[in-house]
């Protein structure tokens, strides 16, 4: 794990990888949408659900694929030291989490109703160990910015992944067609990855930083698993308590929810975790205090955030409407909460990357299962009381009253004065629901929908920025000011060590960081 500190401050870093990560978003999800287009005229609906399943126990398991073991890389001061032991402990881990899944495909295919997907899940199993195998080259990439390279990586991923999969289905492949082809993407990133940043798989065993690194990484795995089943909880209660009707519509106001929300919080985190990671260790050695760096961050992130889920939410009705057609109608209470709920999310994501960038991965894990154990409660009872709306509205509630409040408490316990952090968070909130205020009352007057959509957007969108912009502006100078002597430091970017493969400066790409609830593989 080699390379040089990049030129330049902090500030033209995050900006870069900012940009090339909005880039990254936007094509990917574009060639998504249009790709699943393809796929559901080409493949029937069962055939679908095969790979469903497969995907599923996948999506469970590699969320433990790397023991949270990248973010440590990401914000350790010796990543060169860690590398080896960090890539031994991620390749173990996946490849027992692989033999575990083809070990027991039969068994967890049947007892999710479809036998016939154990093939399936066996083959799909194998990008846990390719993932693994790459934890060392994704936090490279990710601690030097370089989202060019993620965002060149992630293209190739799509097109060779795209191309096998339609290939074998023109075969007659059906369902094993989708698998085959995500383990052949997978397998070209992870060789583009070490080739991006011009080394070479290293393992080793230093046990003098396999307990710190495990005490580390084994909570961002569990609080992984969590911010899983946060997103999958209130599908199970909504199923088993009002049936498979109501969670039609239920799923289709949280998966309209996500659209603004997976966009903005995948782009903040692109940069987040290794930018606290550099002003923690820059402000370390300058003997400053790093307690205000989350503030202005935070205050940004909810400027774009909270206006797209306030306007979500005040224009529910017409989008579900011109979206979809009347008949998901039912949809829209959901979506009103789940809009605003949602814009809280990107925050929440900014936190825990805030945290595990200051080595508090526990605090992030006890914020997880408060969070789980207060939202099966609610969701409970509001689906009970009042219907998908009262479990949409669950997710709000125990945002506001549990999560928030938790953070707040983690984040002190890390040196975030308080006061500070809410004062950055009430302009862009006070001026989001204003903006949605004005949005919503028009839209509830003008007709028809699609009319009632667009004059909301432009009256809301209006409304803000001219509320904001000024503010704004002196947001960003204030984050430009705070971050033009944070320089990556050289210890952060260290060179090989006598013995190891020399290699030219460079770093590469891959997976995650935190997820849709807080942290992700």
């Amino acid at each position: 794990m080699t390379g040089t500190a990049p030129a330049g401050g902090l500030g033209a870093h995050v900006r870069r990888g900012l940009a090339w990560s909005a880039l990254s978003t936007v094509t990917l999800r574009v060639g998504g949408f249009l790709v699943g287009i393809v796929l559901a005229r080409v493949l029937g609906p069962s055939e679908f659900g095969v790979y469903a399943v497969a995907l599923t126990v996948q999506a469970v398991l590699v969320t433990l694929a790397d023991l949270g073991l990248s973010a440590d890389l990401i914000r350790s001061h010796e990543p060169e030291r860690l590398a080896p032991t960090v890539g031994l402990l991620s390749l173990v881990a996946g490849g027992v989490l692989t033999a575990g899944m083809v070990a027991t495909a039969p068994l967890v295919a049947t007892a999710m109703g479809s036998p016939q997907s154990a093939p399936v899940v066996a083959v799909l199993s194998t990008t846990l160990l390719l993932a693994g195998a790459g934890v060392v080259p994704y936090a490279a990439l990710q601690r030097a910015f370089e989202q060019k390279k993620i965002f060149s990586i992630a293209v190739v991923d799509f097109v060779v992944g795209t191309a096998v999969t339609l290939g074998l289905l023109a075969a007659g492949w059906g369902a094993m067609a989708l698998a085959i082809g995500r383990v052949a993407a997978q397998l070209v990133t992870l060789v583009l990855q070490f080739a991006l940043t011009r080394t070479r798989p290293r393992f080793g065993l230093d046990r003098a930083v396999l307990r710190p690194t495990l005490l580390f990484g084994l909570p961002v795995a569990g609080a992984n698993l969590l911010s899983w089943a946060l997103l999958n909880v209130d599908n199970v209660v909504v199923a088993r308590l009002l049936g498979s009707t109501a969670l039609g519509f239920y799923v289709l106001a949280f998966n309209i929810s996500n659209w603004p929300m997976s966009a903005i919080g995948q782009v903040v985190r692109s940069v987040a975790l290794p930018a606290f990671a550099v002003q923690g260790r820059t402000r370390t050695h300058q003997g400053r205090s790093a307690g205000d760096d989350l503030s202005p961050a935070a205050g940004l992130a909810a400027a774009a955030a909270l206006p797209a889920g306030v306007l979500l939410a005040a224009l529910a009705t017409p989008v579900v409407r011109v979206v979809y057609g009347d008949v998901w109608r039912p949809s829209v209470p959901v979506l009103a909460a789940l809009g605003l709920f949602g814009a809280m999310r990107v925050l929440f994501d900014l936190f825990a990357s805030y945290l595990l960038a200051r080595g508090r991965s526990r605090a992030v894990l006890l914020v997880q299962v408060v969070w789980f154990v207060a939202l099966v409660v609610g969701v409970v009872v509001g689906a009970r009381g009042w219907g998908i709306a009262g479990a949409g509205w669950a997710h709000l509630v125990v945002a506001l009253v549990v999560v928030l409040p938790a953070y707040v408490w983690a984040l002190r316990g890390a040196g975030v004065p308080w006061r500070p952090l809410g004062r950055a968070l009430v302009r862009p909130a006070s001026t989001s629901a204003l903006a949605g205020v004005a949005a919503g009352g028009l839209a509830h007057v003008v007709s028809p929908p699609a009319v009632s959509l667009v004059v909301g957007c432009v009256v809301g969108g209006a409304v803000y920025a001219a509320l904001t912009l000024r503010w704004l502006r002196g947001a960003v100078a204030g984050l430009r000011r705070g971050t033009a002597d944070v320089v990556p430091d050289p210890a952060s970017e260290v060179a090989a060590p006598v013995g190891a493969d020399p290699v030219t400066p460079g770093r590469t790409v891959a997976g995650a960081a935190l997820g849709a609830t807080g942290v992700a593989p």
